[in-house]
């Protein structure tokens, strides 16, 4: 994706980025010294003093509503890991507020003109769609899409890459054929094969839901759980569909288009072809956690 500029000769208003009392961004409550150049985020709140309780030192502790920032150093590279909640419309939220803290000179509310380009990875689970990738795997997204249009809320233009496979999935998912919310973009090459060379690769469903959208009946009727098996049968470009989740695709979007890098990696919990759980779903979230750190 890439964005259509939006030069600003103007003050950003009070209105369209909120500050606290104190200047910090209003969500977020940080700081622009509190936001390191590499970003781990998760959707739990709680995992976030899970990764910090490793680091050498912690910096920040900062919490509000469903978002946790702490910063702080491992092996002498600093990170800032921030909690998102749950889906893209909070991802929308972080994404935003951490270019701000590092593209906003927040004193006169005016875009820098040195862009400082973010590395953020996303730790998370989530369920596998393929038999052959079992529970406790770890799957690194190449690209995703997803259904909520949220980069659609912005000026913007799709590679032909990106609009190639919107095309092959309307083609294969009838489901998807009429959806104009429909989108999909890629992660980062270069932390793909920093980060996770030895892991399972593909493409991922971003789901703007955990229930319906993501093919589970409880008492009400997925009109999605019929179309697992397509799911798994679509290729594009030698990448398949291996996984769902909820926020991949919204982090690449507004990453690719504020000029940041992003990756997302998640922990296999569930295998939804052979209707699996993992048995001990932390060991393998601990691992990820520490490779991550090891190799971002």
């Amino acid at each position: 994706m890439q964005p259509i500029d939006l030069n600003h000769n103007q003050p950003i208003p009070e209105t369209e980025l909120i500050l606290r009392a104190d200047g910090s961004l209003y969500h977020l409550g940080v700081l622009p010294h509190q936001v390191a150049s590499k970003i781990i985020i998760v959707g739990d709140p709680e995992r976030v003093p899970t990764i910090s309780e490793l680091f050498d030192e912690v910096e920040c502790r900062i919490h509000n509503r469903e978002f946790v920032v702490h910063t702080g150093s491992y092996q002498g590279k600093r990170f800032t890991i921030v909690s998102s909640g749950i889906g893209v419309d909070n991802i929308d939220i972080v994404i935003n507020e951490l270019d701000a803290a590092v593209n906003v000179d927040l004193s006169t509310r005016l875009p820098k003109k040195e862009i400082t380009s973010l590395e953020i990875v996303r730790i998370g689970t989530s369920g596998s769609i393929r038999p052959e990738i079992p529970v406790g795997s770890f799957v690194a997204s190449v690209k995703a899409f997803a259904l909520d249009g949220v980069p659609y809320s912005y000026h913007m233009q799709l590679s032909d890459d990106e609009a190639g496979l919107i095309q092959h999935l309307k083609s294969e998912i009838p489901y998807l054929k009429d959806n104009h919310s429909l989108y999909a973009v890629d992660g980062s090459q270069e932390l793909l094969n920093r980060i996770a060379f030895d892991m399972v690769q593909g493409i991922t469903a971003t789901q703007n839901g955990f229930y319906g959208p993501q093919g589970r009946s409880v008492r009400l009727q997925s009109k999605v759980e019929p179309l697992l098996k397509s799911y798994e049968n679509i290729v594009w470009k030698g990448n398949k569909v291996t996984n769902f989740e909820m926020e991949c695709a919204g982090i690449y979007a507004l990453a690719s288009l504020l000029g940041h890098r992003a990756l997302t990696v998640c922990a296999i919990l569930a295998n939804r072809a052979t209707k699996e759980f993992h048995k001990n779903p932390s060991t393998s979230v601990e691992t990820l956690i520490r490779t991550v750190l090891e190799r971002f």
